[in-house]
């Protein structure tokens, strides 16, 4: 199948009609480690897709951003882009954001843009995330059988349940596939339960260890608060064995799943999952959004992160809009949410015309979170946070 896709992306890119290149489009990251890795695997990805030209871009906080991308594979001659969102779910960037940038460069421009898919529930993905487990599992200084460890895998969180439902899925096939005892799944930001609070519940069922994993593509300040976080709840439970998991950065059966996304549009085979999707079916407790027009909100942090100083690699939050820097502190709002929490969800693509009547505004219009009063998400967190925790 490999050896076939190869021979489809020479015909287009040798036939003189159509010269193809391929455009990888990241979230961005005020983390510079963060940055550094999606380069790296892009790097990793470009000998898999030759003789096509390979770039990279990203909506915010990071440079390049996807117009500078696009605009190099213009530069070199390339007459169709394939854009892959660098998404592990489908929601508001992947099926909105993206395709807004999309869409508006291709009117500016006339360069045609087929849109891919994220990377979504893969096999692929779930084995990478197996074998970071699995890592994680023979690093550990103590032998605790599998049937008593409770494995928690964090997913970013989103105000679109399809994207959240997905991370549960994942959870479950690492459950199912390992044998855990039992499986939890909780969330960075914007839904619940939250990290700190979820793992709070779950120590309550009584086992022996608690295999924490962040079901991330790289680095960034989620990730080392979700560290943080778990440091927290395991300094109050001596008596429960706290393992952090890697998140899944540039690992091969990641780079193996970017290869299958462009193969699929080459093929014509990308097939988008609409049945669930909250701005086209009547999902439960979210049908008020059918149709909605999904406004996108990033140009006005594009490449933003490239005056931020404060942090040698490593983001510590300092250059979060509230200006405050993560905190160990007990009594810290449980929300974790970035400071710029509009709907990062875990993300991706729909198709190209996904974008409901965007009229690519600079405001910020999110439809309200149906559940951010509950106990366990970020509004009553937030509200509660000098609340002391059980």
């Amino acid at each position: 199948m490999e050896q076939q896709s190869d021979l489809l992306a020479e015909q287009h890119t040798e036939t003189g009609k159509e010269r193809l290149g391929v455009l990888i489009c990241g979230h961005g990251s005020r983390n510079r480690l963060a940055v550094e890795e999606f380069a790296q695997m892009v790097n990793a990805l470009r000998p898999r897709l030759a003789p096509m030209q390979v770039e990279h871009g990203y909506l915010e906080f990071a440079r390049p951003i996807l117009r500078d991308g696009l605009e190099a594979l213009r530069q070199q001659g390339v007459t169709k882009v394939l854009a892959i969102p660098a998404m592990l779910f489908a929601a508001g960037h992947a099926k909105n954001d993206i395709p807004s940038v999309l869409n508006t460069y291709t009117a500016e421009t006339g360069l045609p843009i087929d849109y891919g898919r994220e990377l979504g529930v893969d096999r692929l993905m779930v084995s990478a995330a197996g074998a970071r487990v699995q890592e994680c599992l023979d690093a550990a200084k103590h032998d605790v059988p599998l049937a008593e460890t409770l494995l928690v895998v964090v997913g970013r969180g989103s105000s679109d349940p399809d994207a959240n439902s997905n991370v549960a899925k994942v959870t479950r096939l690492l459950v199912e596939g390992f044998g855990f005892g039992w499986g939890e799944t909780v969330y960075s930001g914007v839904t619940f339960p939250l990290v700190e609070p979820g793992l709070r519940h779950a120590v309550k069922l009584g086992f022996r260890r608690v295999v924490v994993v962040p079901y991330f593509l790289f680095s960034g300040v989620l990730v080392s608060r979700i560290r943080q976080h778990t440091e927290l709840v395991a300094a109050d439970h001596p008596e429960v064995e706290f393992l952090s998991a890697g998140y899944l950065g540039d690992h091969t059966l990641v780079v193996d799943t970017f290869k299958e996304r462009v193969d699929e549009v080459l093929r014509g085979d990308t097939a988008m999952n609409c049945s669930l999707c909250k701005y086209r079916a009547q999902v439960l407790g979210f049908e008020q959004d059918v149709g909605r027009a999904q406004e996108s909100h990033h140009h006005h942090v594009e490449g933003l992160a490239e005056s931020c100083t404060l942090c040698e690699l490593e983001c510590t939050g300092a250059c979060q809009p509230d200006g405050i820097p993560i905190s160990h502190d007990h009594n810290h709002p449980s929300d974790h949410s970035h400071g710029s929490d509009h709907n990062h969800g875990l993300d991706h693509s729909h198709g190209l015309d996904h974008s409901h009547g965007s009229d690519h505004s600079h405001d910020h219009h999110h439809p309200p979170y149906p559940h951010a009063e509950h106990p366990l998400g970020p509004t009553t967190l937030k509200r509660n946070s000098n609340t002391a925790k059980d």
